[in-house]
């Protein structure tokens, strides 16, 4: 299978990444294992839910061939909760190869109350040998056909149209022979498995009779290193990981140093890079992301939106809508908290932090006044000056404006704003100002 490399890549990753957790919960994994040997066969549920990506995939796979190789397993049931798909054709068809030729019978409930099954699971559904339907979920909107007829046949007959564009809810997928009869729970649905194998008894008589499956239910979900990056594969977190992640890096290499935002930048990055190899984007929109930032830090220590900032924010946001491809998306909260959050992050947040960890308070930069410098753009009264290769935010009196170019000179600084003049035509010069202070 063409599939396996990358699927053996991914349990690797996820199996160093568990490892220390196994040698926590391994006792408790070996006595249920036990436990089950002496039982009259098991019931294997595998639990499924958000998008189908690659590691739910092999999630799948690897719990349906993991049940053929076990004696005890009678049927694997798929319980499902899942309306969309981000693995490619050759992948899903990999997936249903799997399922088609399992030995051990392979069924699906879509549940609990509310589920919704749609995309390439209901064309996978179509495998399976038998499917429940909890009252309250529907299944259907299968959009276009991305498992190959020629391989697998008519999937659901007659059905197969309707389901294409349209949800059948537990009601109707019986009326059109989808489902055989409803199934409230996946108990309830393990228990009508009898042709399966699957045990029951009888406990109770008359109006208190009930019937109950000898057989062990065994529900088997992602692991937790698993499920942790399952949620980073989301669009939303995936975007905002990588997005976050990229201007923490931004902050940290203006300070000059390695602490707590860039390690928690570094972290974030490298996750949001997992969620975005996962799901199908766009290479010139990641760039754009890219490119955003380095916009934005050209004008980060000056504290003044100017031409880059606004370059930085057109970049990000049409990074942001452009990210993904293939029918992905995302809501328009995320993209609104990515952009302005990030953008005002930019242009407000980010360099009061950038001067406060740059700097000494104001009364270690005295050594300040009385320095020449160039105004970068026209002070009048506000603007922003170069002293000593580093861009400031200056102020100076309406009565002495300041064009850009001209030579400017420091006469005090308050918080991270320098009170400077022209280098002449000033009202008095900073030495007599200190002289006459002094002799008072």
């Amino acid at each position: 299978m063409a599939s396996r490399t990358a699927r053996g890549a991914r349990s690797l990753l996820i199996a160093l990444l568990a490892l220390p957790m196994f040698a926590m919960f391994g006792a408790q994994a070996h006595a249920q294992s036990d436990a089950e040997t002496d039982q009259a066969g098991v019931v294997a549920v595998l639990q499924v839910s958000g998008l189908l990506d690659p590691l739910l995939a092999d999630f799948v796979a690897d719990g349906i061939e993991n049940a053929d190789g076990d004696d005890r397993v009678k049927v694997v049931i798929l319980q499902i909760n899942s309306t969309g798909s981000v693995i490619s054709a050759d992948e899903l068809n990999d997936l249903a190869e799997v399922i088609a030729d399992a030995k051990v019978p392979v069924t699906m409930w879509v549940g609990p109350s509310g589920a919704r099954v749609e995309g390439p699971w209901v064309e996978l559904a179509g495998l399976v040998d038998r499917i429940g339907i909890a009252p309250g979920s529907r299944i259907g909107n299968s959009g276009s056909d991305r498992v190959l007829d020629d391989r697998f046949g008519d999937l659901l007959g007659p059905a197969s149209r309707l389901l294409s564009n349209d949800t059948f809810d537990a009601a109707e997928a019986l009326e059109f022979g989808i489902a055989p009869a409803e199934a409230p729970t996946v108990g309830d649905f393990a228990i009508s498995l009898t042709d399966f194998g699957v045990v029951t008894s009888v406990q109770g008589e008359g109006e208190d009779a009930r019937t109950i499956s000898d057989t062990v239910v065994r529900f088997e979900r992602l692991s937790l290193v698993g499920q942790q990056l399952h949620t980073v594969a989301s669009p939303p977190v995936a975007y905002l990981l990588f997005s976050i992640g990229l201007a923490l890096l931004v902050f940290e290499f203006y300070t000059a140093g390695v602490g707590v935002a860039g390690v928690v930048g570094a972290g974030m990055f490298l996750l949001g890079c997992f969620g975005l190899w996962i799901l199908p984007v766009s290479i010139v929109a990641v760039v754009l992301l890219v490119v955003s930032m380095f916009a934005f830090s050209v004008d980060v220590q000056t504290g003044v939106p100017r031409f880059w900032t606004i370059i930085g924010a057109l970049a990000l946001a049409a990074g942001t809508v452009t990210l993904y491809t293939d029918g992905v998306g995302m809501s328009w909260i995320p993209m609104v908290v990515g952009i302005l959050g990030i953008t005002m992050m930019m242009v407000t947040g980010m360099p009061t932090m950038v001067r406060t960890r740059f700097s000494t308070p104001t009364i270690g930069r005295e050594w300040m006044i009385g320095e020449l410098g160039n105004a970068v753009e026209d002070v009048a009264p506000d603007g922003v000056v170069k002293i000593n290769e580093a861009l400031w935010k200056a102020r100076t009196n309406r009565a002495t404006p300041v064009a850009i170019g001209d030579r400017v000179r420091v006469v005090a600084v308050e918080g991270l704003v320098l009170e400077v003049e022209p280098e002449s035509g000033g009202a008095r010069d900073y030495r007599e100002r200190r002289t006459d202070d002094s002799e008072n």
